[in-house]
């Protein structure tokens, strides 16, 4: 189901420029910028590893997802080839990732789990194993309620895509971007944002129908 134009959450640019700061040692804040910032889903970011994160190249290579089910937790392939993608990081990512990654060897250290292999998770429980998507969620929307958000944690990724919508970003990169396997299923669920600038949206639907 599609997320109406009054459903949809979306950060204002107050609240996209405080939030780094609101977060700033909470335990959720490298996940969530992370997540801000590359339009990762959820499940996405639970199940990236370190060796498909290259700091150096500044690029994030997804390949599999985290998925809650009756029967446990499952790792599985992208819902569609377009979801195999690789994402290029700005640099507050970059930084944010280094300085994650750092505290990460530090707890590692503390537990004498030995150093970070290319399996482990970036964004584990404290004791190395996958986190569970929905307790993620609920644990977000806590912190959202008391840093004045009160967004869920999808409300990222339709901010970052709101963000390059309003930047001009072409609708066939954003659609690479966020995994969809059509820039068509972009433009379906964000058409109200291209329709702030009608000259946005002819770009878009031209770059849509070329791709």
């Amino acid at each position: 189901m599609r997320p109406t134009a009054e459903a949809m959450q979306i950060l204002t640019p107050r609240q996209l420029d405080e939030l780094p700061s609101l977060l700033h040692g909470h335990t959720l804040e490298a996940l969530a910028l992370v997540a801000l910032y590359t339009g990762l889903r959820r499940g996405e970011l639970l199940a990236l590893p370190w060796g498909n994160v290259d700091l150096d190249a500044e690029v994030i290579q997804v390949r599999k997802s985290l998925e809650e089910t009756k029967a446990g937790l499952r790792f599985k392939p992208p819902k569609s080839k377009a979801g195999t993608r690789d994402i290029t990081l700005p640099a507050i990512v970059t930084d944010v990732l280094h300085a994650h990654r750092k505290r990460e060897l530090e707890r590692r250290l503390m537990l004498r789990q030995g150093k970070l292999g290319d399996d482990d998770l970036v964004f584990p429980n404290w004791d190395g194993s996958p986190q569970w998507p929905n307790m993620l969620s609920s644990a977000w929307s806590k912190l959202s309620y008391q840093i004045g958000l009160g967004v869920s944690f999808h409300a990222l990724r339709h901010t970052h895509a709101s963000y390059l919508i309003d930047h001009g970003v072409d609708v066939v990169t954003i659609a690479h971007r966020l995994g969809h396997s059509s820039p068509a299923i972009t433009l379906q669920i964000y058409a109200h944002l291209f329709r702030k600038d009608d000259r946005k949206a002819a770009a878009a639907i031209n770059a849509a129908m070329a791709g």
